[in-house]
Formats: structure tokens, sequence, C-alpha cells
């Protein structure tokens, strides 16, 4: 059985594709990884306009979500794709898929866990499965999930960076993605 993961992701300064090209790589190793980066432009009048954006999810066994913190949630264009997704959730399209996310921010604590609970919402609306982040919060040798948020991957972008533990993270929570669509398929990991 071939296996696969959406990657649906907005980034509006260049940070969240970066964590979005690592958790890329972490799934790709064990899946196949369809990507979809929102931009403004499938945004037309305020409802996102892209069938075959919600087609790959359609498809996918798993989804990964990813858009950067703005005043506290995800960001609209973002928020357009989830509000496109209603029809899925109507005929339960997406029920019994595997989901993740990750967000970035400017400071450590910019309420990054709030778009990452609106993404736990999202997925449960559509009845899919949540996959966390299983590693404890700054005791991580590797020095992953270093800013301990254990629903997903909170990262902190600063001086126009994104912290090389936060992509190491990001590639962890690829790869713990694609091992549970794995295994909840019945394919060995």
């Amino acid at each position: 059985m071939q296996t696969s993961i959406a990657l649906i992701y907005f980034s509006g300064t260049g940070h969240t594709a970066m964590l979005a090209e690592a958790v890329r790589r972490g799934a790709e190793v064990l899946v196949d990884v369809t990507e979809f980066r929102i931009t403004g432009s499938h945004v037309i009048e305020g409802r996102f306009r892209h069938e075959a954006a919600l087609e790959l999810v359609d498809r996918a066994q798993g989804v990964v979500f990813g858009s950067p913190t703005y005043m506290g949630g995800p960001a609209a264009e973002f928020k357009a794709f989830a509000d496109a997704t209603s029809e899925r959730w109507n005929g339960g399209h997406w029920k019994d898929k595997v989901a993740a996310g990750f967000t970035t921010g400017t400071c450590p604590n910019g309420d990054q866990s709030y778009t990452l609970t609106y993404f736990t919402v999202l997925a449960a609306q559509h009845g899919m499965l949540w996959c966390n982040l299983d590693i404890p919060g700054g005791e991580d040798a590797a020095g992953r999930n270093r800013l301990g948020t254990q629903v997903g991957l909170a990262s902190q972008a600063a001086d126009g960076k994104v912290a090389a533990d936060d992509l190491l993270t990001a590639t962890y929570l690829g790869r713990r993605v694609a091992t549970l669509v794995k295994r909840f398929n019945g394919v060995a990991p």
C-alpha cells in the first residue's frame, strides 16, 4: 500500500516554509509527501479557492498543517483554507487521517500554542487522529522541542532565522507522523 502525507501550510516571511521543508525531509524517508503552500492568491473575496489542495488531503493518509502565528492564531490565508474544508467535513472525507501541526512566531512564547490548538480543533472537527510531539521540552539531549510545546511544533524565528533546534524538531515531527501513518495503515514503518 502506498502511503502519503499532505503538507499544507502558509508562510508569509519564509520561516514557516523552512519548517515545512524540514517536516518534508523527515517524512519522505518513509512515505510520499505532497506539499502545498497556500498563498494570498488562493484567497478570492475572502474564500480559499484551490480545489486541488483539498484533493491532496483527500488522497493522503495523513496531513501536517503549518502557519505562522499572527496575533495569537493562524494566518488569515490558512484560516481561509480551513474554512474551505467544510464540504469535506460534511462528507466525513478526512476521518481517521493522522494530523499534526507546526507554527512559528517572533517571541519564545508568542501564543504559538493557540495556533497549534486551532489545528487540533480543525483535525477534531474532521475526525482525524492528532499526532503530538512526544519529546519532553527542554530535556532532549539533541535540543529538540526547546520551547516545550507538546501539542505540536512551536518555533521561534529571531533575527530572520529559524533556530537549528527547531528545524531538527520539525524533521522529527515529519518522521513521527510518517511512522504513525504507516502503522495505522497496516504498513510496517
